[in-house]
């Protein structure tokens, strides 16, 4: 498979490089707004010329509007591609089987024992999902954010950097969790 990255600013800049780590054969930018270096076209001339049995697509739009993000994610799933789930080698990863299509796990994240998040969830470095935490789709955890045991943190939430989010507690649906914040209901 060949990789194409949905965007082509910051976020997508990051994921290119974790593509170039592990070696994986990059394509180039899907931008339905911008040219520049890298981008091949908008997504409906990539649908023509890169056909989804050949290629997977890393979603690499950022957490500034998340709705608008997950509606990129259905696009790219209703057009017949996979959208590419990324694990860095660097990361620990207690079972890849609970990684929701489309996740990104960066480097020195963790992912304890019976953990799970959902799809298109990012991991930033130094975030730690503790153990039976679930993680729903389409959330960002921040770099070195804690998740303590037995959580759920719901769809669509951004939780910021070094936020804590102590045990068995229930983080709602679209909630915005500051960064350094202890998060307990």
């Amino acid at each position: 498979m060949r990789y194409l990255i949905y965007g082509s600013k910051d976020f997508a800049l990051i994921l290119k490089d974790m593509l170039d780590y592990h070696n994986l054969p990059f394509v180039g930018f899907i931008d339905d707004f911008n040219r520049g270096e890298g981008v091949v076209g908008s997504f409906g001339e990539v649908v023509l010329q890169y056909p989804p049995e050949n290629h997977v697509i890393v979603l690499g739009i950022g957490y500034n509007n998340l709705a608008a993000r997950w509606r990129i994610f259905e696009r790219i799933k209703a057009a017949g591609y996979r959208v590419a789930t990324l694990i860095h080698s660097r990361a620990y990863v207690r079972d890849p089987n609970n990684v929701g299509e489309g996740s990104i796990v960066m480097a020195h994240a963790t992912l304890d024992c019976n953990a799970a998040i959902g799809e298109a969830v990012v991991l930033w470095p130094g975030v730690v999902v503790n153990h039976d935490s679930r993680i729903g789709r389409n959330t960002f955890l921040s770099p070195s954010a804690t998740i303590c045991g037995f959580v759920t943190v719901g769809e669509h939430c951004f939780v910021g950097a070094g936020a804590i989010v102590v045990n068995r507690m229930v983080v709602p649906p679209s909630s915005f969790v500051k960064a350094n914040t202890l998060f307990k209901g």
